[in-house]
This record gives structure tokens, C-alpha cells and sequence, in this order.
């Protein structure tokens, strides 16, 4: 997919339910969400809330729930030094992962982004694990998530994962078409780019044409779905009426897109 002309959507399931909904609805691969993943638990979406192994146990319920391939939302390796990055990475590949995205972001508000020796050998480190088995590793660069909107710096990270060992680039908050079609023409690996958040939307067509290759929607589907229980529950909660009931899936429908076939329907 990462070789096909044109850009491909990776959608973001968070649990085995919605990861079958988007492969039922044509969806070629998955990408796990640390955020609908904390949505869904209670937590805070930060790799000090989540650890390493809900975040892997999701993923392997994901991994499980479908035949298509899934990478992950790795945050940032679960520990600041090569060694963490590797371990993590040796985890997701024996949870079945066939991919996965190590970040700069350290977790520290202070000291927001990790130097850049320091996080390119992260990559270094978390690639060498990758070589070892089919498992295409995303890189990274978290400068304008974290108020740092340096596109120089940020192309200048991307350029070093890329030399590091890196199989696909991504600078989440990236402002406009023009950045993102200055870092794509800056680096020959795959560029990931993330839509349905804050700020701008292109459509594929538009992000295929600056030269990206993959997209996804990080927690926004997830976000999508909360929206529509707090509308439903709003309207219960303040009107006392239930009106929408009429624009949600039917149980069957529901039934259908979130189970596979070898599965048994009943209903309560």
C-alpha cells in the first residue's frame, strides 16, 4: 500500500468492535489510537497514563478482531532511552503488529521534545529492532504538537529517522499544504499525515497531490463517537425526548458491521 501511486486512508479503530466496523466498510488497514483508547478506559491520553501494556493489549485485541494489518500508536516508546523504544518494539511484534510509531515528545512539559541526538538514536535503536521482522516503523517528529513550529528543525529530524532506519515520516500540526508538500519533497520515504484534528482539512485528493502517502484520523473517529453518545444522552438528559434513535444503526446494521461472519447473531 505504501508503494501504490496515490494516498491511502489508515483509520483509527479503538477496540475490536470498531476495528471490524472499518474493515466491513472496505478499510485495507488499521491503525490503533492511544486517544480513543483513553477515551474508552477513563484516562488521559499521555504515555504517563497509559502504559505499555494497555496500550499492547489493546492492540492485540485489535490485531485479533480482523484479517488486515494493524500498526501502532507506540507513543514514545514508553521510556526515554533506546533501549525502551527497542523493547517496545520487540512487544508489538509479538503481539502481532506489523507496524508502529515511535515520537520525539519526551512527556515532559518543561522539556517537551527530546534533543536531537538523543532522539534520533531512539529511532535508531527502535529500526534495528523492526529490521528483525516484518514490521514497518513510523517516526515521529512532534515539534508543532508541542508549540514548537520550527519546519526546519522538523524537516531536519524527519531527514536524520529517515537515515536512521525509519520506513515512513509523520509530523502531526503541520500548518498548511505548503508544509506538508516541503516535507515530502525533503525526505524519499512514505509520509504520514493525520487528519480530522484541529486546524485545516484537505481532502485525499489534496494530500495526494503534495505528495503524501498515508493518511490517518488519529482519535477522531473515536471523538466522532463520543459525540453522537453526548447528543443522544443530552437530549435524554435535558429534553427528555429520544428522537435520536431515529438517525442511529439498526441492531442488525450494528450487528453486521461489528462481528465477523463466522460469528452468531442473537439479539436480546
Amino acid at each position: 500500500m505504501h508503494e501504490a501511486d496515490g494516498a491511502f486512508v489508515i483509520p483509527n479503530p479503538w477496540d475490536a468492535g470498531s476495528a471490524r466496523l472499518l474493515a466491513n466498510l472496505g478499510f485495507k488497514a488499521l491503525a490503533t489510537t492511544s486517544a480513543g483508547l483513553a477515551f474508552s478506559i477513563g484516562k488521559r491520553n499521555s504515555a504517563a497514563a497509559l502504559t505499555r501494556g494497555e496500550v499492547l493489549a489493546n492492540a492485540s485485541a485489535i490485531v485479533a478482531a480482523t484479517d488486515l494489518p494493524v500498526s501502532a500508536d507506540l507513543e514514545n516508546g514508553f521510556g526515554a532511552s533506546p533501549e525502551d523504544c527497542a523493547e517496545t518494539v520487540r512487544r508489538a511484534v509479538e503481539t502481532g503488529l506489523v507496524g508502529g510509531s515511535i515520537e520525539d515528545a519526551s512527556g515532559d512539559a518543561d522539556d517537551p521534545i527530546y534533543a536531537f541526538d538523543a532522539a534520533v538514536e531512539r529511532v535508531r535503536a527502535a529500526a534495528e529492532a523492526a529490521g528483525k521482522a516484518p514490521f514497518l516503523l513510523t517516526a515521529r517528529s512532534e515539534n508543532f504538537l508541542w508549540g514548537r513550529p520550527d519546519l526546519a528543525d522538523t524537516i531536519r529530524r524527519l531527514q536524520a529517522f529517515e537515515e536512521a532506519g525509519a520506513d515512513v515520516l509523520y509530523a502531526p500540526g503541520l500548518p498548511d499544504l505548503q508544509a506538508i508538500r516541503t516535507v515530502c519533497s525533503s525526505v524519499s520515504r512514505p509520509v504520514n499525515v493525520v487528519m480530522g484534528l484541529q486546524g485545516p482539512l484537505f481532502s485525499v485528493a489534496d494530500l495526494s497531490h503534495a505528495g503524501v502517502k498515508r493518511i490517518s484520523v488519529g482519535g477522531s473517529f473515536a471523538r466522532a463517537a463520543l459525540s453522537g453518545l453526548k447528543a443522544a444522552a443530552d437530549e435524554v438528559m435535558n429534553a427528555g425526548t429520544f428522537s435520536y434513535s431515529r438517525a442511529i444503526l439498526g441492531d442488525s446494521e450494528a450487528t453486521r458491521l461489528t462481528t465477523t461472519r463466522d460469528e452468531p447473531h442473537t439479539f436480546d
